[in-house]
């Protein structure tokens, strides 16, 4: 898998593409710990180029979920295919992280949020 990281304002967006398993949920949860040992807490994943995604990924994901919370953050995920989502919803993850269709309104949110 591979990452690609850019910064939006305070978010740290994360492209990832390949395939989202055990080894390569090892090396996105690294990439989110130096994120967070940063100082960044707001964190976006897009999912756009992501072709595989198993249960050790989703495994993975929930791990980042933790960790970001425990640092106060958030975490949003944009771009899925509609393989992806459709593990998300048999899973019913998809009822605990934030979904958005597209990244743009993923990052639009973070705005909204910091208005309230």
């Amino acid at each position: 898998m591979e990452i690609s990281r850019r910064d939006e304002n305070s978010v740290a967006v994360l492209l990832l593409s390949g395939r989202l398993d055990l080894g390569n949920g090892n090396k996105l949860k690294e990439s989110i710990k130096d994120i967070l040992e940063a100082g960044r807490a707001a964190i976006h994943l897009n999912m756009k180029d992501l072709e595989f995604v198993n249960s050790s990924g989703l495994g993975a994901l929930v791990s980042i979920m933790k960790e970001i919370r425990l640092h106060r953050g958030r975490l949003t995920i944009s771009d899925m295919a509609d393989y992806v989502r459709e593990v998300f919803d048999i899973t019913q993850l998809s009822h605990i992280f934030e979904i958005f269709p597209a990244e743009e309104e993923a990052l639009h949110s973070y705005q909204t949020t910091a208005n309230m």
